[in-house]
């Protein structure tokens, strides 16, 4: 069984982002678009304190090609 995903939310996860390297490229309500200078891309729902669910937490992850330990040390 795999270690489950950390719980977190969009404001945090745009941070941990930013530290590994993606910038917020623009902001769209409360999207934040990312993208990092090798041309990954993501959206980011920053809603407050709510935590992001781990579907689309996973999905973020494998677009942008951010492993779980990478996001775990970057938080």
């Amino acid at each position: 069984m795999t270690p489950r995903l950390p719980r977190v939310t969009g404001k945090h996860l745009v941070a941990a982002m930013q530290r590994l390297g993606f910038e917020v490229i623009r902001v769209r309500g409360s999207h934040h678009f990312l993208r990092h200078p090798d041309g990954r891309v993501s959206v980011v729902p920053v809603h407050r304190s709510e935590a992001i669910g781990p579907g689309l937490l996973g999905k973020i992850l494998r677009e942008c090609e951010i492993t779980r330990v990478q996001l775990e040390e970057a938080l």
